[in-house]
């Protein structure tokens, strides 16, 4: 990404929330044939007792062939996870401020994938379905019919990635006056054509906790 200082976040407990919260993830490696990305989700895995609290580790599948044209295994892939963005119009700006720019919450992650056991995968994939039914009225389980799902589940390749670095960026016109911030915040909550309230949500968290830092 382009060097931005001011907008690093450098707290792994904030960048793993934006993993958390945007599950949906680009997955993009540098091959023998060129450049490959695929779009699949992907979940924290929780740390044992013994693990680094501090670690970033992802779990995720892939489905064949998508394992064989990233040559997983063989190298570091990056893993793209994007939060909420959007376009931040001048007419919130002061009339002498006329350029616009986009405000953005992204998360590069790096490491080498390690590939799961089959009964690894299986366990994996029933997470990821757990952890995405849990907030229907009445979920479902690949416990429903679990020699179909097994059955399902060949036709994937799973994945463990021990993050070893990371650029995590958010971008949401700390640059600005509190009172600019304010309007953009304001038009963000609006019911124009750039409204995006899950941006406006992480403009006031930073601004939160800017002032709990004072």
């Amino acid at each position: 990404m382009r060097h931005t200082p001011r907008f690093l976040m450098t707290d792994v407990a904030e960048v793993r929330r934006v993993v958390a919260e945007n599950p949906w993830a680009t997955i993009v490696s540098h091959t023998a044939a060129g450049i490959v990305a695929s779009h699949y989700p992907v979940l924290l895995e929780t740390p044992g007792p013994d693990d680094d609290p501090d670690a970033i580790v992802l779990v995720s599948h892939v489905g064949r062939p998508d394992e064989v044209a990233h040559e997983l295994g063989q190298h570091e892939v990056l893993v793209v996870f994007q939060g909420p963005h959007g376009y931040v119009s001048p007419a919130w700006y002061p009339p002498e401020q006329f350029v616009p720019t986009w405000n953005h919450v992204t998360a590069h992650l790096w490491g080498t994938p390690e590939i799961l056991s089959d009964e690894e995968n299986f366990r994996v994939l029933d997470e990821l379905v757990d952890h995405f039914e849990r907030v229907m009225p009445e979920p479902v389980s690949l416990d429903v019919d679990e020699e179909t799902a097994r059955r399902v589940a060949k036709g994937t390749v799973g994945i463990r990635i021990r993050v070893t670095r990371s650029d995590a960026r958010a971008k949401l016109s700390q640059n600005k006056a509190p009172e600019v911030v304010e309007r953009i915040v304001a038009g963000l909550r609006g019911d124009g054509p750039y409204a995006s309230p899950a941006l406006a949500d992480e403009m006031d968290r930073v601004r939160a906790e800017s002032r709990e830092a004072r």
